[in-house]
């Protein structure tokens, strides 16, 4: 099965574009150069909201509507997916006094329920300059990072992490107004209960498949290091030796144990909502955040050019990549191998940069466009 690709895409009041139309010529390397400021991210910013969730940059649908505009905003792409051609688009009405904003979506200009449904056409993953610091930062950071990459392989996935968010809230809700409702709090703890084991299960599930596919490929000549990775929380380590239906009432033991403490704190002090992602540099058995800033750059992009091979082997069909100010950073013999890496993967790859002179190596088989504020221009 070829490689999902992107062959039209239509920008309105997107951002700091009132309107932007690129054409593409299939599959392969689109290179966006620009001037800092002129609306690179902007495009593939864009891209990624034909994903669920909420884009590269986790905005609200009203702060990427662009700011002349009347508040609405819409992205539409051809594209060819998993199951051929399609066209898919979202997008906000303009905003109402008596509405509530949400969030429209369309394949084939035919509506559905979420953007969970694009995922049957193509899978959208990225790496941006605000993930440099995944290793150093909180564990929040890292679940997010994670979740994003099990999403990629279970649409459903934002969904169960969502309910597990408005459960919890629930439950300390409750606590937090001393009645102590126990039926009610029992059958809050319930579903908290049964929404945790579901989200740590998938999550598990995603860091093994990926330890192993790193494993597989391990290639001690490439200028990535290797990437040993690992999931870390009680719940996690007893999936493997217990039933989803003993983890759960253990949870819930847990949770009634605990409510006189939790309502002290103002929240739930333990579950999957406080698990980390474990990466070390496995050549130098170090933890990543111990790395140095250019071996935890490599190591990121490690990360993910094994999870999209993965996604590539999982649904026969490479993902669109969305590399924003990569190879910026990077020395001579990584940017090589790194192009090197993409051709291999043969995945539509979008990359941002200032300096055309960065992409000098894969110039020849990458659509060049330039960007300038509020349009784009192809470059050759």
């Amino acid at each position: 099965m070829p490689a999902a690709a992107i062959l039209k895409l239509s920008l309105t009041n997107f951002r700091s574009y009132h309107a932007a139309r690129l054409d593409l010529a299939g599959a392969g390397p689109v290179v966006l150069t620009g001037a800092n400021g002129a609306g690179k991210t902007n495009l593939i910013e864009a891209i990624s909201f034909l994903a669920p969730g909420r884009g590269l940059r986790r905005a609200t649908l009203e702060e990427v509507a662009f700011t002349e505009g009347d508040g609405s905003w819409a992205v539409s792409a051809e594209v060819k997916g998993l199951y051929g051609l399609a066209t898919l688009g979202t997008g906000i009405a303009p905003p109402s006094p008596d509405t509530p904003v949400s969030r429209q979506n369309r394949i084939d200009r035919e509506p559905v329920s979420s953007a969970i449904a694009f995922s049957d056409h193509l899978r959208v993953i990225w790496l941006t300059p605000a993930m440099d610091q995944l290793f150093n930062g909180p564990a929040s950071e890292r679940r997010r990072f994670l979740d994003r990459l099990v999403l990629a392989v279970d649409a459903q996935h934002s969904s169960r992490v969502s309910a597990l968010e408005r459960s919890l809230r629930s439950r300390n809700r409750l606590l937090e107004t001393g009645e102590r409702d126990t039926h009610w709090l029992d059958a809050v703890e319930r579903e908290t209960a049964e929404l945790a084991v579901a989200v740590s299960a998938a999550r598990a599930e995603t860091v093994n498949r990926l330890a192993a596919a790193l494993a597989a490929n391990r290639d001690d000549s490439s200028p990535f290091p290797i990437a040993a990775i690992a999931l870390e929380g009680w719940m996690e380590r007893l999936l493997p030796s217990y039933s989803a239906t003993e983890i759960e009432d253990r949870y819930r033991e847990v949770l009634r144990e605990n409510r006189a403490r939790d309502a002290a704190a103002g929240r739930t002090l333990d579950g999957p909502h406080l698990s980390d992602l474990a990466v070390r540099f496995a050549d130098k058995d170090i933890a990543a955040a111990d790395a140095s800033t250019g071996e935890q750059k490599a190591l990121l992009i490690r990360l993910v050019l094994a999870h999209a091979g993965l996604l590539k082997d999982m649904t026969g069909s490479a993902p669109i990549l969305l590399l924003d100010e990569v190879v910026a950073h990077l020395d001579p013999g990584r940017r090589a191998a790194l192009y090197d890496a993409l051709s291999a993967l043969g995945a539509q790859v979008w990359m941002t940069g200032a300096d055309p002179a960065a992409f000098g190596d894969i110039k020849a088989r990458a659509q060049m466009i330039e960007v300038r504020p509020g349009t784009v221009v192809t470059a050759g």
